[in-house]
């Protein structure tokens, strides 16, 4: 059986050793835990250069603990086309022009053909009323979409889609 890769996006290592105590962020690091302490082994996980940069450069009071999360994920490459595509997601308003990370992230899962894209980030990218622009842009150009998602909801997933 082939497992579904999935970009692990830079918050999902952030809310895994999230400390707020706000209800919602409490929430978020348990369903974090749960997915990646007990269902990653259904899934084919990889990780970014950026992801790493964006760990590295963040203030997190457990740094090296976040980083030390995804030091084993294989790390998808940076090829010419994903710049092109980083500039056609910002040109065609998938993305804001800043921050360009959301764009990078969406643009190595779509052309390194992931299934899933998982995230914390609702307002740019696991966000039910950007899916029918992503599907366009990407369909323009001949990539797939990857399901932009959160832990919470791949936790019940019992059958991946195709």
């Amino acid at each position: 059986m082939v497992l579904p890769r999935t970009y692990i996006e830079t918050t999902i290592p952030s809310f895994y050793h999230e400390i707020r105590t706000e209800p919602e962020m409490v929430a978020r690091r348990q369903w974090t835990r749960e997915w990646w302490d007990n269902h990653r082994v259904g899934y084919a996980c990889v990780t970014s250069i950026p992801v790493i940069e964006e760990l590295e450069t963040g203030e997190h009071p457990k740094k090296p603990e976040t980083l030390n999360l995804v030091s084993g994920l294989p790390l998808l490459a940076i090829e010419v086309p994903i710049g092109e595509i980083v500039d056609t997601y910002v040109r065609r308003h998938v993305m804001p022009r800043d921050p360009r990370g959301d764009a990078l992230h969406l643009a190595l899962a779509s052309y390194h053909r992931c299934q899933f894209l998982l995230t914390w980030n609702c307002e740019h990218l696991a966000n039910a009323n950007k899916q029918e622009h992503i599907r366009h842009v990407n369909t323009l150009l001949g990539l797939p979409v990857p399901i932009l998602t959160t832990p919470m909801e791949l936790i019940g997933l019992q059958e991946v889609p195709r």
